[in-house]
């Protein structure tokens, strides 16, 4: 594994042409060569935080194997990086590249809080989990910045309506007394994401994402203070990280983890070009193994969009993993569940203070 491809802090080390366009650019040798000899930066490779103004913030999940009914991202893009990030593809709707774009260019919903609260407060909404981070992480490294997950919190708070959440970063501490607060009435999930044990897997697969050391020390915190935590190995990726689901199974129900969910990879639109070109340039000694692996997960194919098929895939290979995360669920999470959330008190609170009558 070499830790330092070319774009060093970044998964993809292209950007691919957006599907929706006609034209496209790329930077051709002769440029790189002209600024080379002029000392100049190709590629400043820098992180752009722009502001968006959506009507509305929940979304009905309509894919009966997601295994979530409302999601809501307050931003589109993640600095994360993380190579395989389905997401990536979402970003050529808003006319940039699901490659470095999508790392890059940080669209950021600064009314979230508001248009939550507006959603909920409808006389037609009734209670379900809504999840934040069904696309994008809402805690990657723009959160720091802005903190509108928080606000968002206050919101589900305020108005006692469940929410689930799924991040990879322990930035979630920050927000711990609110998380105390949910939990006391049972209106909060927690899914932290946790692909590997080894940290140098994950400094090229999640470049920009928190340690697994941080990562495991979340679930540890989060769930001494009674807060339910799933651990998500998504993706399992053949011959990167399919042979630690046992031993990442131990580690996090020893860390107090309810339960763990997991997917193999699959690589749709963009994302095939943009991870077959990364794991060329940091993993040359395996790239070929490693891609044709995951094609035998999806009948031939790096892409798979085959509802009920495409998030565990199919074949010998797919079998084996997803056999031995079976026995990882026997063997460390046979006693343990995560609680269904709450939805009766919300009704209670539609204007933000219990009704008495």
């Amino acid at each position: 594994m070499d830790p330092n491809p070319t774009l060093k802090g970044r998964g993809a080390q292209i950007n691919v042409p957006n599907r929706f366009f006609e034209l496209s650019h790329e930077i051709r040798d002769d440029f790189l060569e002209f600024c080379a000899k002029e000392g100049e930066e190709a590629d400043k490779n820098r992180t752009l935080f722009l502001e968006v103004f959506p009507k509305t913030i929940v979304n009905k999940v309509k894919s009966p194997d997601v295994g979530m009914g409302y999601s809501m991202n307050i931003y589109q893009g993640c600095e994360h990086g993380c190579i395989y990030c389905y997401a990536r593809n979402t970003h050529e709707f808003w006319g940039y590249s699901a490659g470095l774009d999508f790392e890059r260019r940080i669209l950021v919903k600064k009314e979230a809080p508001l248009l939550l609260e507006k959603f909920i407060k409808r006389k037609s909404w009734e209670a379900h989990p809504i999840v934040m981070s069904g696309n994008t992480d809402c805690y990657q490294p723009a959160e720091k910045q802005f903190d509108i997950t928080r606000r968002c919190l206050e919101v589900f708070l305020k108005y006692k309506h469940p929410v689930g959440i799924i991040t990879k970063n322990a930035m979630i501490l920050r927000d711990l007394d609110l998380l105390k607060e949910l939990a006391k009435d049972n209106l909060i999930a927690v899914n932290i994401s946790i692909t590997s044990l080894s940290e140098d897997t994950r400094r090229i697969l999640e470049p920009r994402t928190a340690t697994i050391k941080k990562r495991l020390e979340t679930v540890k915190i989060l769930s001494e203070h009674g807060i339910p935590v799933n651990v998500m190995m998504a993706p399992i990726i053949p011959s990167i990280n399919s042979h630690e689901v046992l031993a990442l199974a131990k580690k996090v129900s020893e860390m107090g983890a309810l339960s763990m969910g997991h997917t193999i990879v699959r690589l749709n639109g963009a994302i095939g070009e943009i991870f077959t070109d990364w794991i060329k340039k940091t993993m040359p000694d395996r790239a070929d193994k490693v891609l044709h692996q995951i094609e035998s997960c999806h009948g031939g194919s790096l892409n798979d969009s085959r509802i009920g098929t495409r998030m565990h895939g199919e074949g010998e290979i797919a079998k084996q993993i997803n056999d031995m995360v079976k026995l990882a669920k026997l063997k460390y999470f046979k006693d343990k569940s995560m609680p269904k959330l709450n939805t009766s008190l919300h009704e209670q609170f539609k204007d933000g203070q219990l009704k008495l009558f």
